[in-house]
This record gives C-alpha cells, sequence and structure tokens, in this order.
C-alpha cells in the first residue's frame, strides 16, 4: 500500500527509466540517447510508439532532432522522430496559432515528412499516428482540405459511425492492430470536430475484446463528455448505467489481465477517477497499480480547483484505500 504521505510522480516517462535517462540529452540538443533508446526499441510497435511519443513533447522543445535529422537524413529513426517533432510542434502552437493558411502549410510540411518516414521503414506504425494527429487540422466540416479525414467507415462496420479519419486508423492497424495511441488521435480528432467522440469511443469499447487495453478509450471520451457538461451546471453524471458499465468492463476486462508495470499511468488514472466518481469498489486495488505515479489528466481536467489536483488525487485515494482495508 502506498504511503498518503509520499510525494507523487508526475514525469511524463512515468516508469520506464530507460526513457526518462534519455530525455536530458534532448534537452541540451543532443540525439544520441533518442537514437539508442529507439535502436534497443526494435520493432515493439506499442513501446516503440509510447516512447516516441514523450520524446518528442521533449525534442519539439529543442532543436536536438533537427540536427539528428540533418546527420543521417536517410536513417529511419530520426525521419521518424523528424515526423513526430514537427506534428507535436503543431500541436502545441495550436491553441493560439488557429487555423490559417501558414499553419496549413506547416501542416503540409508536417505531412510529408510522415510520408518520408512511412516510406523508409513501411512496417512502422507511428508515421501514420502522426498523420492521424494532424487530421485535428481538418476537423472543420465547413472547409474539408482533405477525402482521406472525412471518409465513411468500412461497409462492414455499424452504419452509425461518423465520418472521420478511418483510412488512416486502417493504416496503423495494419502494423498495429491494437495501436493506443492510434485510437486516442481518432478520438482527439472526434473530440475537436465537436461531434462523434462519445459513439466512437463506446463503439471501440463494445467491440474490443477481453483483456484489450482499447477498454479504456471510453473512460477518457465519458471524462471530457463530463467535464463540457458540468462546465455549465452541477449533474449527476457518473451514476448513469450505460457510463457505470463501460468504467466497470475496463474494470473486468482490461485492469483483471493488465500487468500493472506494463499499464499506462494514463490509463491506470483514469481508471481509478471514474471508479471513483461512480462509488465502485476497488479502485483502492487500482491505485495500488498507480503508487506514487499521478498524471495530471484526468484529475486536473475535472477539478474545480485544478492547483489542488494532487490533494484530491490523495483524498480519492486514501479513501479508496481505507475502503479496501475495511473490506479485507
Amino acid at each position: 500500500m502506498p504511503a498518503t504521505d509520499t510525494p507523487l510522480i508526475t514525469d511524463p516517462a512515468g516508469r520506464d527509466d530507460a526513457l526518462r535517462a534519455a530525455l536530458p540529452d534532448l534537452k541540451l540538443d543532443r540525439w544520441l540517447s533518442a537514437r539508442e533508446l529507439l535502436a534497443t526499441t526494435g520493432d515493439n510497435w506499442a513501446l516503440r510508439t509510447s516512447r516516441s511519443q514523450i520524446l518528442a513533447l521533449y525534442a519539439a522543445q529543442s532543436r536536438a532532432v533537427d540536427a539528428w535529422c540533418r546527420e543521417a537524413p536517410d536513417d529511419p529513426d530520426a525521419l521518424m522522430m523528424g515526423a513526430r517533432v514537427l506534428t507535436q510542434r503543431l500541436l502545441n502552437a495550436r491553441a493560439g496559432a488557429g487555423i490559417e493558411p501558414r499553419v496549413h502549410r506547416a501542416v503540409d510540411a508536417a505531412r510529408q515528412a510522415c510520408w518520408r518516414a512511412a516510406h523508409a521503414r513501411p512496417g512502422d506504425p507511428v508515421p501514420w499516428v502522426c498523420l492521424l494527429a494532424l487530421a485535428q487540422f481538418d476537423a472543420d466540416r465547413r472547409v474539408q482540405h482533405r477525402r482521406e479525414h472525412w471518409a465513411s467507415p468500412p461497409a462492414d462496420m455499424d452504419a452509425y459511425l461518423p465520418e472521420g479519419p478511418w483510412p488512416l486508423l486502417w493504416e496503423v492497424r495494419r502494423r498495429d492492430p491494437e495501436n493506443r495511441e492510434a485510437y486516442h488521435r481518432m478520438l482527439q480528432y472526434f473530440h475537436t470536430r465537436g461531434d462523434g467522440a462519445l459513439v466512437f469511443a463506446q463503439w471501440v469499447g463494445a467491440k474490443a475484446y477481453e483483456a484489450s487495453v482499447l477498454l479504456t478509450l471510453p473512460l477518457y471520451a465519458h471524462v471530457e463528455d463530463y467535464r463540457l457538461k458540468a462546465a455549465y451546471q452541477p449533474i449527476d453524471y457518473w451514476s448513469d448505467v450505460t457510463v457505470r458499465l463501460y468504467v466497470e468492463r475496463a474494470l473486468h476486462g482490461w485492469f483483471r489481465y493488465a500487468d500493472p508495470a506494463r499499464c499506462s499511468l494514463l490509463d491506470l488514472n483514469y481508471l481509478a477517477y471514474a471508479m471513483t466518481a461512480c462509488g465502485l469498489e476497488g479502485a483502492g486495488e487500482v491505485f495500488e497499480a498507480i503508487g506514487p505515479h499521478a498524471t495530471h489528466m484526468p484529475w486536473e481536467a475535472v477539478s474545480q480547483r485544478p492547483h489542488l489536483w494532487q490533494d484530491e488525487f490523495r483524498s480519492a485515494r486514501d479513501y479508496a484505500l481505507r475502503q479496501e482495508a475495511v473490506g479485507r
């Protein structure tokens, strides 16, 4: 049981010590550690996807990957990280930049970087994940720029699903069927568009097989749905039978089978929050799996006092652990 007074760890690298060791060099415009990390990651696509995402968060603030791409212009890892960094810089600037011609030119440049990376290593899903992330810049129905962002779902799927960047998602699935980030990028696209997110996430949650990490996707959609609705008036959201069904499915269908040491800390934190909000038993076990590794989301997003989100995390954890102790 984690000590209640233990300082919380909010490092994006989480439990990945090898990833954490590579991040300081990126801040100093050095790229050799990142190259070595990706080389040792190999064809573990899930790990390559998650590690490259965190590397890009740091590299977007430096010139390390730019230098790597100049030094090794044909290196598939350099090309992939170049696409990652260009994509991340656009996402970082999105809130203030708006959708202007210069932004679309930057998006086109990032998209070309993705194509080069995809050509250099055809089996790599990461360039296609980046293309899915860039689809968020073409989510305005009034000004549609690319056909693949507004495609109908495949004919053998449910007819009620919304139009969206399905061809890009399917390119990722061809390479890595359970690619967690790809489904989250698809969800972000629908959030950006303003409709379809909940329908998409619930469809994924209903179709995902036992032990699949995709069973956690509805948690993210429901947290965002709750956040948007609660911003206008107090609501009794988490007692809804459908919401609780998806939370219980994530608990019993995913968490009960998962190795906590290999789970996404975001997924664990979302599950812990949703179980606490629903009043479901067993949240203490999820908090034990989290340990001190709290994540800003969802706690900060749903808090009425965002600057105190860590206190609210501790309160929810302490209550869940006490309930678990009573039940033993």
